[in-house]
Formats: C-alpha cells, structure tokens, sequence
C-alpha cells in the first residue's frame, strides 16, 4: 500500500545523483574537481542504468513481473521505466553545460579540450601523422550490410558509427575507437584531442572506397542485472566458476542504452536501433564526450595548486602510540578511528602485528571490496603462511568487484587461507575482524567493526568509522557471526552485536518503538541515523509512527531517501539533510534516546530491505562513553551543516540551505578534518 510520504526509490537515486551533478556546477569547487564530479556523475549514471534500468526492463519482459506496482510508488515497471529515462534525459543539458562551462573556464590555465577544426595548422600536421603512424593500423573497421551480421558492441566502449552510400538497404561502418592512448596532448602544452575525435574526422579516409555520408560516436551500456537466485545450488562445482560463468553472461546482455554525440540520417538511426533491439526513448544524444573518465588525467596538464581541492592527508592520532602494540592498546580502551580525517595505518598495523604474533592462533575476516593493491590481502596471506588458522569470507557476488574478488579468493587459497562464500541466498556486507590470541590467563579477543570496506584507496575519500575493541561479549558474538558464515546457517540471539538478516531491523524497531512509548509519556524522545539510504517500509513507517507520536527524529541520507520529511499529520517532527561534498559520505550510525539514556551504534547496514532483511549485516553499540560522544557529534556537525548540506523537502526532493548571510559557515567535511589536525601527531 503507498503512502504519502512514500517516495519511489529510482526517482530518488536520480534526485540524488543530481545533486553529484551540482558540484560539477558549484564555482567554489575547484575546476578539476567540478569535472571530477561531472565524470562520478556519469559514471553513477552508468551503474544505474546497468543495474536499474536493466531489471525494470526484465521485469517488463516477465510475465509475473510486469503489472506488479512498486509498493511505495505504485507504479508499474512500464511507468516507472518511462518515468526513469524521462527524468535521465532531462539532466543531459545541464551535464553538457556544466563540462564546456568548465572547460572555458580552464582555458585560462593553458588546458583546452579542441576539435579537429579548431586546430592550428601545425596541430593539424602533426595529428594526420599522428593518425596515420600511432592509430590507423591498429584499427579494426568493419563493414555491415544485408550480407553481414551486426557486430557485438562492448559495454560502456566507445565506436565510430559511419553512415555509407547504398543502392539497397542501409549500409554502415563501424571502427572500434579503444586502440590507442584516449588523450592525445597538442605539443606540450595542455591542448589535447580525444582518440574518437580523431577517429571520427578520419572516418572517411577508413572507408575511402564507399561514399561517406555521415558519421557519430557511439557508446552502448548493456544490461547489468544478473541473478544469483540458483548460482550456489550445485554442490559439485566451485562458486568462483560459477560467478566466472555468470560475469561472462554479464558481459553479453541486451543493450539497454544507446549513447551517441550527433544525429545520424533517420534510415541510420533506426537501424542502429533495431539491431540494438533500442526504443528511441533509449537513445540519449549528448555533447559532452560520452565516457568522462579521462578528466581525471587533465591535472598533469597544469600542476596550478587552485585547480584541485587543498591537500588534506590521514592523520596520525597523538593518543595512538606507534611503539605500543596495537593490541596492547585496544586491551586499555576501545579505539575508533574516521576516515577520510584520521589515518587506516593503526588498523593495518593491528592486522600486521597479528600475522606474525606467535600467540595469535586464527584470524578471521568477512571482505567485501578491495584496494587493487591490498595490504590487507598481503598481510592475511603472511599469516596464513606463518601457520595461522585464516579464515576468509570473499563475497563473490559484490557487483562489479566479482572479478576482483574472485582472484583474491585465489591467491588466498594459494597462500592457505580457508575461504568461504557465505550464505548461497544472501550477501555478506558486514566488516568484520576476529583475532584470537593465546595468553597465559587463556584466550584473548580483539575485534574490528566497520561501516565501510577494508579498502586502503577509499579509506583516503570515503567518510567511514572503525571501531576496535577487546570486549569479552562483542567478541562473543563475532565468534558467533563467523560461526555462522561457516555453516551456512543465520544469528539468532547476540549479547551486543546486532546481526541481519534476523537481529538488526527487529532491535531498531524496537528502539524506535522505546522512544514512542517516552513521547507518548510526555517525555522528550529522540532518534536519529546517518546512512547512505533508507527505502525500506518497516522502518519509514516505524518513523512516521513516531513523528506522529512526538519523536524528534534526524536522519543525513546521502543517496536514496524514499521516506519525505514534512508531511502533515505524518512526517511532520522529522528532518533529513544530505551531504555532498569533497568526501563520498559512507559511515552509518543510529542514536537512539536522549542524553542520559543513549544507545549509540556503527553499522554497514543502510536502512534499506537489501540491507536488513537479505544480507549478512553487523552494527556494534558504542560502549565507551567518549566515543558515543563522538559519533553523536559527527551526526550533529552533519545535520548543522550549511554548505554542503541539501534538505529533504514534502515533496521529495531536496533543497540547498539558505545562503549564510550573518551565520558562519559550517561545512561539516572541513571541520571534521580541522579538529583531526587538531588532535594529530605534528610532523
């Protein structure tokens, strides 16, 4: 049943990939960065249409799926595709104004995007030599006609559609444009061509035989939607093999989206789409260059200190000896360190220092994506060497790092690690560390929550916490959760840990519900999170319950928010800001209660069903005084957040604060660095 402060989740992704893009058009960013996040936008873009426009058209083909309404919207998937592209569409102008924006912008430091025609005569030298020496032979052109099967386009890779003379039928050519190096500089100054622009221009010379007509760059994304629903079920046959099989698949689905940079004749472009089996409700014509991965190369053009954010580097905390071990220190107190502000080093020195500790007898793990260059591996692998009992739960079915993940299951299992895939029906998102040490007065247990990956690349621009502790009950339970993970069975009862897909959403309910029944006893009551998303039914209607009782409640929700703040008589006491800004915003934390009786927890779990109800998810309570504090002023500094914030509006969307007149300004990423400085280690 829909509700009115129900919002539908993929006009939600888009809203929120919207405010990506208005960074790219923000004038204090600097020009670098707005093309940074003009090419995350795209690249956002990508995934969604792989992913999401990819099921909605499957559950179209389905016979049992395709009437069946999204419950919170009530839209069929017909309409909520139409609904998707449409509003897709839509933010093509502004991505194409706000790349060449910058880009003039960016000509004042020597760096310039140029066209073929508007090359000097010595460029134009140099690029036909160029072309001729550096590219042309290492194309692959391809002439289609009647007698000629249409060729498979790669994802998400770029080609040259030209539009030849023929007497009978359409007849085009088609040059694949990955050959070479994408950015070919001008000299050595910062004017550069892309490889398809050179390609394009070139077109006729390829096809000299045939009478060019016309000629565009193409990009096809296919689907990314594969199921896992039966991907598990022979026993006989590895899991890797399985995925490999299943990535293959992957690779070969239907087109799902035809990206092109102009209009070819109308007899050229229905043929396009119908060999790409495409409505023209699925053709997107853009201006900018239709990958926008290169931009993040543009900086070695001009090392100009104002074209990039100020440097900010992980700091050390002074309350973290470096000549202590890291275990002795956990042993005294808890430990929790934030990301992007504060250094991953004291988590990785945990990690080093167990590999090679003749006391530490196992280390277990739950790995979900990983750095290309893993320390974490490297140092998992060495103690598996050094006669460690490891155990290694790889998810496989992480989307897109399934490649990735599968050869670090390999090389962990060269290295005699034991590796485990987890449930054959469920996810494992928890980040989850388990070392077990013998000492003289028996076992001794060190464990690692986090909301975010053991990533060491995205602890440097992913805002996450990670919390380390010794504590007897935690310990407990994470001994249980991988007990679990081994057996292919479900947590049921913890000490501490909240555990999905059993534990977790039933506990939060049940804090919301405690804070119902302190409203309903005149007394303030108060819950709040910060998480990526919140889509999931149970919880938006426990919350709307509770606003209705007189709960405050605060939620910063960075991506989907299908839940509207403000509506009368249903959302009315509750607020919701989002954050997008230089650090992608990624930790979640639930606060629930007042001062004097707050519960305080960290989790990889959004408030999302995937999430709550079909992964294997873990949140810890905060059981140090200081560090509940510390978490609750992180949700507090977002919430008050002035610059970077956007908030939830009745309607769904979300809205920019008020510009700062006489208010200083709070730009909650900053101040979190500023006091990391502050309490760092001088160097």
């Amino acid at each position: 049943m829909t509700k009115p402060y129900y919002m539908n989740r993929e006009l939600s992704w888009i809203q929120f990939n919207q405010r990506v893009l208005e960074e790219a058009e923000e004038a204090t960013v600097p020009l670098l960065e707005q093309l940074s996040f003009s090419a995350i936008y795209q690249s956002n873009l990508d995934e969604f249409v792989q992913v999401r426009v990819g099921t909605m058209l499957d559950r179209m083909q389905e016979e049992s799926g395709q009437h069946k309404k999204d419950s919170r919207s009530g839209m069929t998937p017909k309409q909520q595709l139409k609904a998707m592209l449409k509003e897709i569409q839509s933010l093509l102008g502004r991505k194409d104004r706000a790349y060449y924006h910058t880009m003039e912008k960016l000509k004042e430091y020597g760096i310039m995007h140029v066209a073929f025609s508007d090359a000097s005569p010595e460029e134009k030298i140099f690029l036909e030599q160029y072309f001729k020496r550096e590219v042309k032979m290492l194309l692959s052109p391809i002439v289609l006609d009647k007698r000629q099967p249409f060729p498979f386009l790669k994802n998400k890779a770029i080609y040259i559609a030209v539009h030849l003379a023929s007497k009978s039928g359409v007849k085009m050519g088609i040059i694949p444009a990955g050959a070479s190096d994408r950015i070919i500089r001008l000299g050595k100054s910062g004017r550069f061509i892309l490889l398809e622009d050179l390609i394009l221009h070139f077109a006729p010379q390829i096809f000299k035989n045939d009478k060019f007509l016309d000629a565009a760059i193409i990009r096809v994304t296919r689907s990314g939607s594969i199921s896992f629903e039966s991907s598990a079920q022979d026993e006989d046959t590895d899991f890797r093999d399985t995925m490999k099989d299943l990535i293959r698949k992957r690779n070969k689905q239907d087109a799902v989206r035809l990206q092109m940079n102009s209009m070819l004749d109308e007899e050229a472009m229905a043929y396009l789409l119908k060999k790409l089996k495409l409505s023209r409700k699925q053709l997107f014509l853009e201006q900018t260059p239709l990958d926008l991965s290169f931009v993040y190369q543009l900086g070695e053009f001009n090392p100009a200190p104002e074209l990039r954010f100020a440097p900010q580097k992980p700091q050390n905390r002074t309350d973290i000896s470096p000549k202590i071990s890291m275990m002795s220190q956990i042993a005294k107190h808890d430990i929790m360190l934030s990301y992007p502000y504060e250094s991953i080093s004291p988590f990785l020195r945990l990690l080093d220092e167990a590999s090679i500790d003749p006391d530490v007898s196992s280390i277990k793990i739950t790995l979900y994506r990983l750095a290309s260059n893993s320390h974490v591996i490297a140092s998992l692998c060495q103690a598996a060497e050094n006669g460690k009992e490891v155990l290694v739960l790889v998810e496989l079915r992480a989307r897109f790092d399934e490649e990735n993940n599968i050869r670090w299951a390999e090389r962990l299992i060269d290295a005699g690690c034991t590796v485990i895939y987890g449930p054959h029906n469920m996810k494992v998102h928890s980040k989850l560390l388990l070392i077990t040490r013998k000492t003289e007065n028996g076992l001794e247990n060190f464990v690692q929550i986090g909301t975010g990956n053991y990533n060491e690349k995205t602890s440097r621009i992913y805002t996450d916490l990670s919390l380390m502790t010794a504590n007897p009950e935690i310990a407990e339970d994470a001994h249980h959760v991988f007990d679990a993970l081994s057996t292919d069975t479900l947590v049921k009862q913890t000490k501490k840990l909240l555990v999905a897909p059993l534990g977790l959403k039933p506990r939060i309910l049940a804090m919301i519900d405690e804070e119902i029944e302190h409203a309903r006893n005149g007394e303030q009551a108060y819950f709040a999170a910060k998480v990526n998303s919140i889509s999931d039914k149970q919880i938006m209607d426990k919350l709307a319950e509770a606003s209705q009782a007189g709960v405050k409640i605060e939620l910063v929700v960075r991506g989907i928010c299908c839940l509207k703040p403000g509506i009368p008589e249903y959302t009315d006491n509750i607020r919701i800001v989002s954050i997008v800004g230089r650090y992608l915003e990624h930790s979640r934390i639930y606060i629930s209660g007042t001062e004097q009786r707050r519960k305080v927890y960290i989790s990889s779990a959004d408030f999302m069903t995937r999430n709550t109800v079909h992964r294997v998810e873990v949140a810890a309570p905060l059981l140090d005084k200081n560090l509940r504090e510390q978490a609750v002023s992180l949700v507090k500094l977002c919430l008050a957040d002035n610059v970077k914030a956007r908030i939830g509006q009745p309607d769904g969307s979300f809205k920019h604060c008020a510009p700062i007149l006489d208010n200083t300004a709070v730009n909650a990423q900053e101040i979190q660095y500023q006091n990391a400085s502050a309490n760092a280690v001088q160097s």
